[in-house]
C-alpha cells in the first residue's frame, strides 16, 4: 500500500514539474521567460520548449495577431483655415519588439491602446493643421493618410508595437462650418458646370460652321454636275433631233410649224392679224390652197 502512495505521489510531483518545466508556444503567441525578474529569452516560433521550474524561471505570453483600436467617439480638429473638424478613425496594430513592448507597457494592454492613440492623434493633429478643409476630406486625402501612417510607425517603434494601418472612417464639419463650406463647393461646381457649358457652345459653333461648310461644298458640287449632266443630256437631244429633221427636212419644217402654232395659239384672247396667203399658214391650208 505505501509503494502505491509513493508511486501516486511520484507521478503528481512528476506531473507538477513537467508543468512548471515545459511550455508550449502556438502560432499566435510570443513567449517571454523570465529568470529572477530579468528576461532571459523570447519564443516567437511555435513548438514545445523547457524551462526552469518556479521560482527560478517564469513565463509570459503576449498575443502576436493584429489589434484594432476603434475610437467611440471622433476627435475634434483644426485646418489651416482655423476651422473645426471632427475625425473618427481606428487604428491596427500588433506587437513587433516583445521584450521592448513588456519594458515599455509592462503588458498591459489598455496602456498600450491608449500610447498608440496618443500617438495617432498627435499625427492627424500635425498633418490636418497644415491642409485646409477640402484638402483634408478629398483634396489630399490619399497624402495625408500616407503621412500619418509613417509618423505613426516612427513613434510606435520606440515601444515594440508595429502600427499595420490607419484609416479615417468618418470626416465631419461642425454645423456652423458646414454652410461656408457647402456655399463654397456649390459655387466652384456651378462656375466649372458654367465652363462646361461654354467650352460646349463653342465646340457645337464650331461644328456647326463645319457643317455648313461642307453642305455648301456638297450642294456646289452636286449643282455643277447637274449642270453637267444637263449639257450632255441637251446636246444628246440636238444631235438626236439634227440628226432625224436632216433626215426628212419636209416633216422638220412641218414640225416647227406646229410649234409655232401651239405657241400662237395658245391662249384665248390672242389677236393676230396677217396675210392668210402668208407662209405661216401653208400647213392649215389644204392641197387646194384654200
Amino acid at each position: 500500500m505505501s509503494k502505491l502512495v509513493l508511486t501516486v505521489a511520484a507521478v503528481f510531483i512528476g506531473l507538477f514539474v513537467a508543468k512548471s518545466c515545459l511550455y508550449v508556444v502556438d502560432e499566435r503567441e510570443f513567449a517571454i521567460v523570465f529568470a529572477l525578474g530579468e528576461i532571459k529569452e523570447v519564443r516567437s516560433n511555435p513548438g514545445l520548449y523547457a524551462k526552469l521550474p518556479v521560482p527560478f524561471q517564469n513565463m509570459i505570453k503576449y498575443d502576436k495577431r493584429v489589434q484594432t483600436i476603434d475610437e467611440p467617439e471622433p476627435e475634434r480638429f483644426i485646418t489651416s483655415e482655423k476651422k473645426n473638424l471632427l475625425v473618427d478613425s481606428y487604428i491596427k496594430w500588433r506587437i513587433s519588439d516583445p521584450k521592448r513592448y513588456h519594458i515599455s507597457m509592462q503588458g498591459n494592454i489598455a496602456v498600450a491602446n491608449s500610447r498608440i492613440s496618443q500617438i495617432v492623434k498627435a499625427a492627424l493633429n500635425e498633418e490636418i493643421t497644415k491642409r485646409t478643409v477640402f484638402e483634408a476630406v478629398s483634396g489630399e486625402r490619399s497624402i495625408l493618410m500616407k503621412a500619418i501612417v509613417d509618423k505613426v510607425k516612427s513613434g510606435a517603434n520606440e515601444i515594440g508595437v508595429d502600427v499595420v494601418d490607419v484609416r479615417l472612417k468618418r470626416i465631419d464639419l461642425l454645423p456652423e462650418v458646414s454652410q461656408s463650406v457647402f456655399s463654397r463647393m456649390e459655387a466652384e461646381r456651378k462656375e466649372e458646370a458654367n465652363n462646361i457649358r461654354a467650352l460646349g457652345a463653342a465646340e457645337s459653333e464650331q461644328i456647326r460652321a463645319d457643317a455648313d461648310r461642307q453642305r455648301e461644298v456638297i450642294l456646289a458640287n452636286a449643282y455643277r454636275e447637274a449642270q453637267q449632266l444637263k449639257g450632255q443630256g441637251d446636246g444628246q437631244a440636238a444631235a438626236i433631233y439634227n440628226k432625224s429633221f436632216g433626215s426628212d427636212p419636209e416633216f422638220f419644217s412641218f414640225y416647227r410649224s406646229l410649234e409655232a402654232y401651239r405657241q400662237s395659239f395658245s391662249s384665248k384672247s390672242d389677236v393676230l392679224v396677217l396675210d392668210p396667203n402668208a407662209d405661216f399658214f401653208k400647213f392649215l391650208r389644204g392641197e387646194s390652197g384654200q
